[in-house]
């Protein structure tokens, strides 16, 4: 996500809040900025784009003289790209300045409140809320520093990590965190902030971890931390022994293991955006449209079109509206016949696909209303659709998506389930029983995560396979898609799905001794059918893994080894099934010894055709 550094000590602060910024690069960013604190004034620079903007309006930081200052790497969520929106944000006289990672999800309602107390704003981010909430509490009540964070702290509704400035106390960082990550750098005479070790593993490496809903103050000689009530605590340094390569990528081997366990997290936020209580929430989207919809068509490329496949299923159950889905490079081509009151679905990681934007400038000229669902603000297929909602999973450096996928699987959940709302199909005891359920993925998934070493086993035994396939039906067989295209992708094994229940109509001369295929079981009614599949192709010789639900513990009468995920509403099982494969595929990969994040013949990003 965004980044976020800080010093107070006895060097020039520009130059380390440079360094430490440039250590977050690959996190992703759109625009970056510092402040410092001279003699007399917070000084702030901002630059929309590169760092090495930053590096250059400010001489490399030399231009900028200040012991004490905050800085901040921005990935817009709120407000598109832009120098007015980059951080640092500041109060209307300048008193406060802060930067801020993370998510506040009443911002609207903040700024409506502070909008009628007489203040006034220029961007369009939730972060400038919440400084000048800070603000507020300040001059208010004439708090100090501790007690009008905590006053703010316990408004903001959402995720934040907080670094902020007062002009009355002058080399003096304030820091405040509710979920997003921050830690603290003790060095000898200089103290540090950071939301992630890289920042300021030069500098130090005895840091403090901050506890959730708590308060920090760096000076230069002094680190106090407090709890919501203002009482002082205190924690216990921890030691990092991490390399720099190794601090890069969080302590996980490669890039692309950070991120399958940054699922989680980006799932809960992508879910906070537009869950507000008992509510979804998808603003900007005009539901009396959603209301009178008569078809969807889905459009990706890739683990995107796998996304729609998934969500195609979930849509038609709760909605009871036709969905199609196509591949962009194929929609775009074949003259599609878009009915009156339809909505064209665009999904796009980088919101730069060519032929998805290809796709949605067809689509546009055929009438249709464009809804697209892409992770980077501001970008082209955002800008161009009629509506977007973004997800929140914060940038991906491995090509081969693991968080995207899974975050774009949510989006289209609450999607299926708003419009099914919207046109009366969803009751709201079932409505309930699915928020509960989607509520709980995030820790579902966090369980999988925990089964990793078991399947690192199992992938050690097939590093040289020649041939995986991936079978499953209804739901199942858009799971498997993306189980074999990961695999195909960053292990360069021949790799297939197909609809088990078009094993015989050719597909099954392909299965001789030991080829390996992964059965994706999480649909119960059909189970059974799936598993009299899997017993066809044992009796050819193949070796069996299986992907299922607990309780179902009669798979390993038929399969060789199985993996269950926990249970949950049918409609979401693609987001616990596909963890396993994603990681069956990365061990499969490091046994081979390739470079996982980046494999050969392929981009990040597909912007030509």
């Amino acid at each position: 996500m965004c980044g976020i550094v800080s010093y107070a000590g006895f060097r020039q602060a520009a130059p380390i809040l440079l360094d430490g910024l440039r250590k977050l690069e690959s996190r992703g960013y759109d625009s970056a900025g510092i402040a410092v604190r001279n003699s007399r004034e917070i000084v702030t620079i901002k630059a929309q784009g590169r760092l090495q903007r930053l590096y250059d309006k400010t001489d490399n930081g030399n231009a900028v003289e200040g012991f004490c200052g905050i800085g901040h790497t921005r990935w817009a969520t709120h407000g598109e790209p832009s120098e007015i929106n980059a951080h640092p944000h500041a109060s209307d006289d300048g008193n406060v300045v802060g930067v801020h990672n993370g998510i506040i999800e009443n911002y609207q309602e903040l700024k409506d409140k502070l909008l009628r107390k007489g203040y006034h704003f220029y961007s369009t981010t939730d972060t400038e809320v919440a400084i000048k909430l800070v603000d507020y509490y300040w001059k208010k009540y004439g708090l100090g520093p501790v007690d009008a964070i905590n006053r703010a702290m316990v408004r903001i509704r959402g995720s934040y990590a907080l670094a902020i400035m007062f002009r009355d106390h002058p080399n003096e960082v304030w820091v405040a965190r509710k979920d997003s990550p921050l830690i603290i750098g003790a060095g000898e005479g200089e103290n540090f902030v950071a939301s992630d070790v890289p920042a300021i593993l030069n500098y130090t490496r005895k840091v403090y971890y901050i506890g959730n809903m708590e308060i920090g103050r760096l000076t230069a000689d002094d680190i106090t931390f407090y709890n919501l009530d203002g009482d002082v605590i205190t924690h216990d340094p921890v030691m990092i022994d991490w390399d720099a390569e190794a601090a890069e990528k969080g302590g996980f081997e490669h890039y692309m293991l950070k991120e399958i366990h940054e699922q989680p997290t980006a799932v809960r936020e992508t879910m906070r955006s537009y869950v507000d209580g008992d509510r979804i929430v998808l603003e900007g989207v005009d539901e009396s449209m959603l209301r009178d919809l008569e078809r969807i068509y889905i459009v990706g490329c890739g683990s995107a079109y796998h996304v729609g496949m998934a969500g195609k299923a979930v849509l038609e159950d709760l909605t009871d509206l036709p969905v199609e889905t196509d591949l962009a490079s194929e929609f775009r081509y074949r003259n599609p016949k878009l009915v009156k009151n339809s909505m064209v679905v665009i999904i796009s990681q980088s919101g730069e696909t060519a032929d998805s934007l290809a796709a949605l400038r067809l689509a546009k000229e055929k009438g249709a209303t464009v809804l697209s669902i892409v992770n980077v603000v501001g970008s082209s297929i955002a800008r161009e659709s009629d509506c977007c909602i973004y997800t929140h999973a914060g940038p991906e450096i491995s090509v081969a998506t693991t968080k995207a996928y899974s975050t774009q699987l949510i989006v289209l959940y609450l999607l299926a389930m708003r419009i099914a709302q919207l046109k009366g199909l969803l009751p709201d005891e079932s409505f309930s029983q699915m928020m509960a359920a989607l509520s709980k993925l995030p820790d579902q998934i966090e369980r999988l995560l925990e089964d990793k070493e078991r399947i690192q086993w199992f992938a050690s035994k097939y590093a040289n396979a020649k041939d995986i396939f991936f079978i499953g039906r209804g739901m199942d067989y858009a799971i498997s898609m993306e189980g074999s295209l990961k695999l195909k992708e960053i292990s360069y094994i021949h790799s297939e799905a197909y609809a088990a229940g078009e094993l015989k109509h050719g597909t099954i001369s392909l299965f001789e001794d030991g080829t390996l295929v992964v059965g994706i079981l999480t649909q119960q009614a059909l189970f059974e059918k799936t598993v009299s599949n899997m017993v066809e192709v044992k009796s050819r010789g193949a070796y069996l893994m299986a992907v299922t639900c607990y309780g179902n513990y009669s798979i390993e009468d038929t399969a060789n080894f199985c993996v269950y995920i926990p249970k949950t509403d049918e409609h979401f099982m693609t987001s616990l099934a596909v963890i396993p494969l994603q990681l069956l595929a990365y061990y499969i990969s490091v046994a081979k010894g390739l470079n996982v994040d980046k494999p050969r013949n392929l981009a990040k990003s597909v912007t030509v055709e």
